[in-house]
């Protein structure tokens, strides 16, 4: 059996003695003083946990604004990268055309690579790597590599179709190899471009009689071949090519073969 002790009844109040008066001075320090006591005294269990329920909101606003600060930083770091990335193909770009114009050529073609290296990695840079590889080829082309200059006015022009630098350079390159043929189709195509281009105009005109004596004398080596070969055949028959004469017909340009004993 669990006993129950009866709870204790309240002390009954004693009679205060009365105090003595307290000068106005005292007590008004005394009060400025239990006010300074509770406001050093640490604040309560309550206290605390309203604070912290308080702080809660802010703190949370507060995050949510930094991660959108620093969404916002990657993306203006991003662009920023790119736009550095962009500048430096353009000065490396610039610095081959100073190194060009006082006659490094190979030295300009170190930065104008330099320069394509970059913008190779660069969105929308057609523009830089395509005037790049046309400064290439007029490097090769004052070097006297002309198989190189038209491989990268080829690359400039995949880039720029109607790139008329490419086109000339490339035109030059040919005719220097004695590609006649393929320098005139480069010119007329700048031609189609820029109907008024002095340039080109002048290249047709020198261009096409070239074209044509270089047509003449690839058929006179190949006929020169056929004889050999058909010499080294009728001499068996007591016969040679001269037994046929190759008539040229003046309004065609043909030839027909006629034999003669």
């Amino acid at each position: 059996m669990v006993l129950i002790e009866p709870e204790p009844e309240p002390e009954p109040e004693k009679a205060a003695r009365p105090s003595p008066p307290v000068p106005e001075e005292q007590a008004g320090a005394a009060e400025a003083g239990g006010e300074a006591a509770r406001a050093s005294s640490p604040p309560g269990p309550g206290e605390q946990a309203g604070a912290a329920a308080g702080g809660e909101a802010p703190r949370a606003e507060q995050a949510d604004e930094e991660e959108e600060e620093e969404a916002f930083e990657d993306a203006l770091t991003d662009e920023q990268l790119r736009e550095k990335a962009r500048n430096q193909a353009n000065d490396a770009k610039a610095e081959g055309n100073k190194l060009f114009g006082a006659g490094q050529y190979e030295e300009a073609l170190s930065q104008y690579e330099i320069a394509l290296q970059i913008a190779a990695e660069l969105e929308s840079s057609e523009d830089i790597r395509s005037a790049c590889h046309s400064n290439c080829a007029v490097c090769f082309l004052k070097l006297g590599k002309h198989d190189e200059t038209i491989k990268e006015c080829t690359k400039a022009l995949e880039l720029n179709p109607s790139y008329m630098k490419a086109l000339l350079r490339r035109a030059e390159a040919h005719e220097k190899l004695e590609h006649y043929d393929e320098a005139i189709a480069d010119m007329k195509k700048v031609i189609e471009l820029d109907p008024s281009n002095q340039q080109a105009t002048r290249s047709l005109l020198r261009l096409e009689p070239l074209a044509a004596e270089k047509r003449e004398k690839m058929k006179e080596e190949m006929i020169a071949k056929l004889k050999d070969l058909g010499n080294s055949v009728l001499g068996r028959f007591g016969m040679s090519v001269d037994n046929f004469k190759a008539v040229k017909d003046p309004n065609t340009g043909s030839y027909s073969i006629q034999f003669q004993k």
